[in-house]
């Protein structure tokens, strides 16, 4: 229990984000895969002899990673800047320390991939690059034994929030930035970006077996999860800053806060500026306490300490690596950058939300204002490839797998 005097400012809100600004621009990657089982295709559990938590043990054991503990339970492993975690529903997420290039996280990708592979010959299981479990549903996926999970579970609304804490599996980018100027322009823009990437990268038809008749049904997922916290987290307007964004995550309702290594819930009882202005039951905000809310907002592009580009259906065959390419083709050119916002900022800010939920059902098939956006994919991958092609790295191969499929008309989830 915190003093009067040693309770949270305002501006130690602000510092969060103000600290992230650095003059290195880094792309940074995680990669969430769904385990499944070779000979039935369900998906693993986290218990039992050739569970999870086994398979993670023995992974330690053979490559020296150190655990991830909560409490007496496995839920990860660390090996230097790089982590392997479980999401609810025992998706593997691989997060790679940022690097200056593509050819970096892949190189480090593949390392671990490489590492790996015995163990999930010996435990019968495979990764699939997939966005949503194409077997098993949530009513036969157990969550992990992390509280935190648990605690969720019990409180995201929405029809189908079981179906994207426990089926699901996205790839995110985190993109850095020099200035708050500098982070809200890649913000807003980012913000504008997301639908047509996700339709691009759209990937998760078949669930439950069957057809879903959506291209994105992982999208469909978070389009129908609580939408307090999920969704757009900007009204895009072009003088919005970091306390814009501070008091939108002010007035989200609170889950639960972290004391003696318990959580305590408070079940979206009061806001965190309620939180910050009375306490909950003798408690008083911390850094710790924000930093965690924050974490707990699931909006399609966070900002952090760095920018957060979330709601992106796993895929492979090289596609994994185009969505980090796109972005920093796009992110950390000034010509791009620009090239790109006078493309989107033709469309109003309910043209950018209604496509947000069209093209979870039709991918890049999909139309905004009555005018079809593959062109205007192609377009944007066109200015990333030029765009990384001037820098002489050769990163610009990276995106030929999403052209290829873009000059076939089809996304994924149409192969």
């Amino acid at each position: 229990m915190l003093k009067t005097e040693e309770r949270l400012e305002y501006g130690q809100l602000l510092d969060e984000f103000l600290l992230g600004c650095k003059s290195e621009q880094n792309i940074g990657m995680e990669y969430e895969r769904i385990p499944v089982s070779k000979s039935t295709k369900e998906v693993v559990p986290y218990e039992g002899d050739f569970g999870i938590c086994e398979l993670l043990r023995e992974f330690a054991k053979n490559d020296n990673w150190d655990y991830i503990l909560d409490g007496e339970s496995i839920i990860g492993l660390k090996k230097l800047h790089d982590t392997i975690t479980l999401e609810p529903g025992c998706q593997f997420e691989l997060s790679i320390e940022p690097q200056k290039y593509v050819r970096d996280l892949k190189k480090r990708i593949e390392e671990i991939d490489k590492a790996l592979l015995p163990v999930l010959e010996d435990f019968e299981i495979k990764l699939l690059n997939v966005g949503v479990s194409p077997k098993t549903t949530y009513k036969n996926i157990k969550l992990i034994p992390k509280p935190r999970y648990h605690v969720m579970a019990n409180y995201l609304w929405g029809i189908l929030s079981d179906v994207m804490m426990r089926e699901t599996a996205g790839i995110q980018v985190g993109v850095d930035f020099r200035s708050e100027e500098d982070a809200m322009r890649k913000f807003r823009l980012a913000n504008l970006l997301m639908p047509f990437v996700t339709a691009m990268f759209a990937n998760s038809k078949i669930r439950g077996g069957v057809d879903t008749g959506y291209k994105s049904f992982r999208a469909l997922a978070w389009l129908n999860t609580d939408n307090e916290r999920c969704g757009f987290a900007t009204n895009f307007s072009k003088n919005m800053g970091f306390k814009d964004y501070v008091n939108l995550l002010l007035e989200t309702p609170m889950i639960f806060i972290n004391r003696d290594k318990k959580c305590l819930s408070l079940n979206g009882r009061i806001t965190f500026n309620q939180y910050m202005k009375n306490g909950f039951e003798g408690f008083y905000p911390t850094i710790e306490d924000w930093k965690l809310h924050s974490n707990l907002y699931f909006p399609e592009v966070r900002l952090r300490n760095f920018i957060e580009i979330r709601n992106h259906d796993c895929v492979g065959n090289g596609l994994e690596y185009a969505i980090p390419a796109l972005y920093k083709g796009i992110m950390y050119s000034s010509s791009a950058l620009e090239e790109v916002e006078t493309i989107l900022n033709k469309f109003t800010s309910n043209e950018i939300k209604e496509l947000r939920y069209n093209v979870a059902k039709y991918g890049v098939n999909t139309k905004i204002n009555k005018r079809a956006i593959l062109p205007i994919c192609k377009e944007l991958a066109e200015i990333s490839f030029y765009s990384l092609k001037t820098e002489g790295e050769s990163e610009e191969e990276f995106l030929q797998p999403l052209i290829g499929l873009l000059k076939k008309e089809k996304c994924p989830a149409d192969l």
